[in-house]
């Protein structure tokens, strides 16, 4: 996954790079996202779509809370998923230009919480945070679904699962992209332009 290694690509050899759920596995995103900037030739584009922090907050809840309940203590078992809202920032640090970040949010539905992770696990979207996790035991799994049914379920028992999906654009610079306008150039006002008196805020 990008940010895990060497991405593989010449400096300049790329006219598009695209990645598809693939962002949320790097170890240092904002490294992986200079290393694809530097892949682009000039104006190249990359496009994304990554997993957003609000993925499975639902599930990320309730095992903290069975484990703490159960085991007096607690291990991050849902990987840590990136804020949607840095997605331009990131882009810009990374050296982007024309940055554009949006953010979807699907609710899929479960018969439980197990019907749930094993989804997870057929998808290859198990924990991958480095260090030794213990496995989860009966008694937290057990009650971690007591505790999403109780608190997500449905009216006919199904439990939902959210999935934030992060889109990301940015193009290499060039130098035919538009740029933004000197502050102070412009001939017109906008108070002109919509017919109402510019407001300073030293009136009064």
């Amino acid at each position: 996954a990008p940010g895990a290694g060497p991405l593989g690509l010449e400096d300049g050899s790329a006219d598009l790079i695209v990645n598809l759920l693939g962002l949320h596995w790097a170890n240092d995103l904002p490294g992986a996202l200079s290393q694809i900037r530097r892949a682009l030739k000039p104006d190249g584009l990359f496009v994304a779509s990554l997993f957003g922090a609000a993925t499975l907050k639902e599930l990320r809840g309730v095992l903290t809370e069975a484990e703490l309940e159960v085991n007096g203590g607690a291990q991050a078992r849902v990987s840590p998923f990136a804020d949607g809202f840095d997605g331009a920032a990131l882009l810009q640090r990374a050296g982007f230009a024309l940055p554009v970040t949006d953010v979807d949010r699907v609710t899929v539905r479960y018969g439980d919480p197990f019907a749930l992770m094993r989804d997870l696990r057929a998808m290859g979207e198990t924990n991958v945070l480095a260090g030794p996790i213990r496995p989860l035991s009966r008694a937290v799994l057990a009650r971690a679904a007591q505790l999403y049914a109780e608190r997500h379920a449905e009216t006919d028992g199904r439990i939902p699962a959210t999935f934030e999906m992060v889109h990301l654009a940015g193009w290499a610079p060039h130098d035919s992209q538009q740029k933004p306008a000197k502050r102070g150039s412009a001939k017109t006002r906008l108070a002109d332009a919509l017919g109402v008196r510019e407001q300073t805020g030293e009136e009064g």
